[in-house]
């Protein structure tokens, strides 16, 4: 038998210790050949006086372990520091994003049967935030695109493509205005489909006509590739059309290091009311599992990502919900549901 695999559990901020706590227990519930090294990133890290937002010693956890299952953590709007979330990508150039985005029982909405990827490229263009300030009453922000990572997020997203059997990929852009930022990651792309992986239909929209058309009818698409900043506004249009961030996983993928997280806020005004859905990082952490089958060839892993999937699908298609689901659950009440549906 294996030795058992180690992740980092990072609780974040706000609602984060909450959630990673119920997550936590279905994980271990699973019997899922895990064990756990708990470390601190955003204003939790601060707090405990590690001295930073983004402490030298969770780094080097990760680097180790090379997993990471990650809550929430607050970034503040328009002043003070830094993203945290950016800065973890940028450090352990987790260079693909992937936010699967599908229909949830029991979760009505105005669509059905939606199932999307959006693969977004995480370590350029202007969410990367290069900014200068260049007299008192001018700032820039500064959009960087490189051939080599257009071309390895373009190729990372054809090789996903093919092992999760998707129909199509679909590159958003605005190379009719961003002739040579988004021209070259156009470039790159149509390299990759021509040359590398003709099997797999290709196209290009431009973003904004495509979103238009996603929130028309989401079915006329399956996967998206984006480049960093329209591919964190895309995943998150596409989270609302299955009833938004609590009910929607995701994942940060380097080539030797990997963060799941729970994409919602910290939700700081609902923070240590136990009220907090888990259901986003419950769903990330099947995500975790998922890739350890793949990478490590355990398939005890995936069998634990079947049964979580299958153990929160009957809940919520049951009516065992959040209040922010239209339910009555708790955040640890939520988690036992799902334990008990893993039991039974």
């Amino acid at each position: 038998m294996s030795k058992p695999h180690q992740v980092v559990l990072i609780p974040g901020d706000g609602i984060g210790p909450e959630v990673m706590h119920a997550t936590r227990r279905v994980l271990e519930a699973t019997g899922a050949p895990l064990t756990f090294i708990e470390r601190h990133a955003g204003e939790s890290a601060l707090a405990l006086g590690l001295g930073e937002l983004l402490p030298a010693e969770t780094l080097d956890a990760i680097r180790d372990c090379h997993l990471a299952l990650k809550g929430p953590c607050t970034t503040p709007i328009g002043s003070g520091f830094r993203s945290v979330n950016v800065a973890l990508r940028k450090a352990l150039n987790l260079y693909a994003a992937v936010r699967p985005v599908r229909s949830m029982p029991g979760v009505k909405t105005r669509f059905e049967n939606v199932d999307l990827v959006i693969i977004r490229e995480n370590t350029e263009g202007l969410y990367s935030g290069v900014e200068n300030v260049i007299t008192e009453d001018v700032v820039a922000s500064m959009k960087v695109a490189t051939r080599p990572a257009c071309h390895r997020i373009s190729l990372w997203a054809f090789r996903y493509a093919t092992h999760r059997k998707r129909k199509r990929l679909t590159v958003f852009h605005k190379a009719n205005i961003m002739k040579l930022t988004d021209g070259m990651f156009l470039e790159e792309a149509r390299k990759v489909a021509k040359k590398d992986y003709p099997n797999i239909p290709y196209d290009e929209m431009i973003i904004d006509a495509a979103l238009m058309r996603v929130v028309q009818d989401p079915s006329k698409f399956d996967m998206m590739l984006c480049e960093n900043l329209y591919g964190d506004i895309v995943s998150d249009l596409c989270a609302g059309l299955v009833g938004g961030l609590g009910v929607t996983p995701g994942a940060n993928i380097g080539d030797t290091d990997a963060v799941f997280e729970a994409v919602h806020g910290s939700a700081p005004d609902i923070a240590g009311k136990g009220i907090a859905n888990p259901l986003a990082l419950m769903m990330s952490a099947t995500m975790m599992l998922n890739h350890i089958a793949d990478t490590r060839e355990d398939e005890r892993c995936r069998a634990a990502a079947t049964a979580i999937r299958s153990a929160y699908d009957r809940a919520l298609q049951e009516g065992d919900k959040t209040g922010d689901l239209g339910g009555s659950l708790g955040t640890e009440a939520f988690a036992d549901a799902i334990i008990a549906r893993l039991k039974g």
